[in-house]
C-alpha cells in the first residue's frame, strides 16, 4: 500500500498549490477535451517520444501505476486521461519540474489520481512496497552522460543523460516494484537496444512488444518503444516500424491520430 507519509504529502501539495501562469511559462493546449499543460519557456519540454509512449501504455482501471521521471507531467496526464488507471505515482528528481507537474495535475483536475513524488527512483521503497505495482512507464534519460560537455543547462542534462539514472538502475527498480506479471512500458535509444534487452533478462523482464521509431523512411531508427513483462516467457513481437515525419520533416497523420488517441 502507499504509505501514510506519501499520501499526506500529496494532500498537502493539492491543498497548497494554486494554478497560476508565471512570466517564464506558457500554456500548451493538448487538444484533448480542453486539457492544457504549463511548460517552462526555454526549459526541457515534452517531445513526440512522450506522446508515442503515452499511447503505447495500456492499463486496467484497477491498476496501480508508477511513472519514472514525470518532468512536467505530460505522460501521466495522457495515460490518466486515456486509460483511467486507479492510481499513478509520478516520480521526479528535479524540484522545478516536480513543482510544475504538481500544478499541471491540479490544473487538469487529476490530482486525486496522480500523486507526484519529489525523489530519485532509487528511493522508491520509501514510498511504495515491493511487488505492489501493476504498470511502470517511463521516458527515462537515455543518452550516455559525458562529463566533458560543459555549458549545458543542468535541467536538460538530468532529463536527457543517464547521469543520475543508469539503464541498470532504471530496470532494476522497475522490476522490483512490479508484481509478477506486471508490465513495464518505456522508450529508449535504439543504439542501446541490445544493452537494454540483456539487462532486462538480468532483472527478470521479458520484452513482449517492440516498436522501432524512425524519423522517416530514409533514416535509421532513433528510439524504440518496449512493453516488457516481469516473469514473462521468451516470446516477442516486433511491430511494424513507425515513421514519425515525412521527408520534409512534417508530422504525419499517424502521429496526429496517436496524439488524439484515435
Amino acid at each position: 500500500m502507499f504509505n501514510n507519509k506519501t499520501q499526506n504529502n500529496c494532500k498537502q501539495q493539492t491543498a497548497n498549490e494554486q494554478f497560476e501562469l508565471l512570466p517564464c511559462e506558457r500554456l500548451d493546449d493538448l487538444q484533448l477535451d480542453g486539457l492544457k499543460i504549463i511548460q517552462k519557456i526555454g526549459g526541457y519540454g515534452f517531445t513526440s517520444d512522450s506522446v508515442l509512449l503515452a499511447n503505447f501504455v495500456k492499463t486496467k482501471h484497477s491498476d496501480k501505476c508508477v511513472e519514472i521521471g514525470t518532468g512536467s507531467g505530460i505522460i501521466s496526464i495522457l495515460v490518466n486521461y486515456k486509460e483511467k488507471p486507479k492510481q499513478i505515482t509520478a516520480f521526479e528528481i528535479q524540484k522545478e519540474p516536480f513543482d510544475l507537474a504538481v500544478r499541471n495535475f491540479k490544473n487538469c483536475k487529476m490530482d486525486n489520481t496522480i500523486c507526484a513524488i519529489n525523489d530519485k527512483i532509487q528511493n522508491w521503497k520509501n514510498h511504495i512496497s515491493d511487488g505492489e505495482i501493476d504498470v511502470v512507464f517511463s521516458n527515462p534519460p537515455y543518452f550516455k552522460y559525458d562529463q566533458n560537455v560543459s555549458g549545458q543547462v543542468e535541467e536538460k542534462v538530468v532529463s536527457r543523460s543517464d547521469k543520475f539514472l543508469s539503464l541498470s538502475d532504471f530496470l532494476q527498480a522497475s522490476s522490483q516494484m512490479l508484481k509478477f506479471g506486471g508490465k513495464l512500458f518505456f522508450v529508449y535509444d535504439s543504439a542501446r537496444f541490445v544493452e537494454a534487452t540483456n539487462l532486462m533478462k538480468t532483472f527478470h523482464l521479458a520484452p513482449k512488444r517492440v516498436y522501432f521509431v524512425h524519423p522517416n523512411q530514409g533514416k535509421n531508427s532513433t528510439v524504440f518503444l518496449c512493453e516488457a513483462v516481469k516473469g514473462g516467457k521468451d516470446s516477442c513481437t516486433i511491430l511494424p516500424p513507425l515513421f514519425t515525419n515525412n521527408l520534409d520533416g512534417d508530422y504525419v497523420q499517424t502521429i496526429q491520430r496517436l496524439y488524439k488517441g484515435e
